[in-house]
């Protein structure tokens, strides 16, 4: 089957009201006629200002965390409630900055793409291996390990509504990209394990690429047969770049 690319900009802890607004009005201008999906995740502060900029655009709007509580004492954080109330479609889940700066486990993920779902917003789970352990060949372990957590939590029926993104976290702000063959060798993997459960849905499952995605490698990228499109991180701050995987994927 065919499956939509998606393109899916992570702005991190990047930007401010003047710049947001040149970038968007750059990539806007070059993408009207794309195919692809196009996701934009800015940092909580500017969601308000995102969201009415893309309004009518066919751009989405992404947050790049959430809290999995509904509302209550938790100081500092975000629920997805305030959220949609933004038009937020999309949340990252288990971005591996989430999962190596904030202490955040395979249980603080699962339970956070649970809330997700049940929220109606699509999480964006992030999966993928350290340096350390793909040197240890231990990329299939961490990402079966990673992908289980969640479907023991919502179970793969549920699946059908989660967008994957393998992130190798060695690739990420460093410069280094897995080659395109080793991206599909794991995107191959997650797909298959998860057809192990459920082989319609596996078919169907979005799994995007996120280590260090640039206009130069995203066409090889995007050419592989479970490659689904892309999670950017510093590359969707300049709009030539960013242009240039979106084009490369629609």
């Amino acid at each position: 089957m065919t499956r939509k690319k998606i393109v899916a900009g992570n702005w991190k802890m990047n930007g401010s009201l003047e710049t947001n607004e040149r970038l968007l009005d750059g990539v806007l201008a070059e993408i009207e006629s794309e195919n692809a999906l196009v996701i934009v995740a800015p940092p909580f502060t500017y969601l308000s200002q995102i969201s009415g900029l893309v309004k009518g655009t066919g751009v989405s709007l992404a947050a790049q965390n959430a809290s999995q509580y509904l509302s209550g004492a938790y100081t500092g954080e975000t629920s997805l409630t305030m959220l949609k109330d933004l038009s937020v479609e999309y949340v990252l889940v288990g971005h591996s900055e989430r999962r190596t700066y904030y202490g955040e486990t395979d249980h603080v993920v699962a339970e956070k793409t649970k809330a997700i779902l049940e929220s109606g917003l699509t999480p964006i789970l992030c999966i993928g291996e350290s340096l350390e352990e793909r040197q240890a060949e231990q990329t299939l372990v961490v990402c079966a390990n990673q992908i289980n957590a969640v479907l023991n939590k919502i179970g793969v029926s549920s699946f059908a509504k989660v967008v994957v993104a393998y992130e190798p976290v060695w690739a990420i702000g460093t410069g280094l990209s897995a080659t395109a063959q080793q991206a599909q060798d794991v995107h191959e993997f997650v797909r298959k394990h998860i057809a192990t459960q459920n082989a319609e849905i596996a078919e169907k499952v979005q799994i995007l690429y996120g280590g260090s995605v640039k206009a130069s490698n995203s066409e090889e990228l995007f050419s592989m047969p479970d490659i689904d499109g892309a999670l950017v991180g510093g590359a969707s701050l300049i709009v030539e770049e960013f242009v240039g995987i979106i084009k490369s994927a629609g």
